[in-house]
């Protein structure tokens, strides 16, 4: 009787980080893409609000004119594909080594704005979220979340590389007996 394994509490953590991930993208995207005072789903309400947010992107004072309207237009429907592609867990270690670089990307601005004692809406999760402490806290477990993730799915894809390896290892395909002697 073969009994398959059960996966163990990396795999449980591993799967429960990139699914909490994946909700915070979702959810980030889905914030900032939403229409803002209960207007009806449309594309000029998803303009105003990409609009909206551009203004949140332009505060943190870093980027041209130019480079903060792509930004804000491109930005959450990208958080909303890496939401989606997390969700699914295929190719985990490239999603997530996106992920975390995207993360620490978004970190690091968040410290140097914080650092210059900016007063900035974060623009994380839509409008009116001021940066401050408690915000670079959660930014800051995210990256951690992320970074967890991403070292355990290449830990998971190199235990499943070395398997079969080391399955095949032991195998002896000819036995000594078998062997003619010349």
């Amino acid at each position: 009787m073969t009994e398959t394994p059960r996966p163990g509490w990396g795999r449980i953590l591993l799967i429960v980080g990139r699914l909490a991930l994946a909700g915070v993208f979702l959810a980030a995207a889905y914030a900032k893409l939403h229409p803002q005072s209960g207007a009806p789903w449309t594309l000029g309400s998803v303009k105003t609000s990409l609009s909206m947010f551009a203004l949140q992107v332009d505060s943190y004072q870093m980027l041209p004119p130019t480079a903060v309207d792509f930004v804000a237009k491109t930005l959450p429907p990208f958080e909303l594909f890496l939401g989606l592609w997390l969700l699914t867990g295929v190719l985990l270690r490239m999603s997530s080594t996106l992920t975390t670089l995207l993360l620490g990307g978004f970190f690091g601005v968040m410290i140097r704005t914080y650092a210059m004692g900016l007063e900035v809406n974060c623009g994380c999760f839509g409008p009116g979220e001021h940066l401050g402490a408690k915000t670079l806290i959660r930014e800051g477990s995210l990256l951690a979340v992320s970074l967890a993730v991403t070292i355990g799915a290449y830990i998971v894809a190199r235990k499943k590389s070395a398997a079969p390896a080391s399955a095949g290892a032991g195998v002896n395909l000819q036995h000594p007996s078998s062997v003619p002697n010349d």
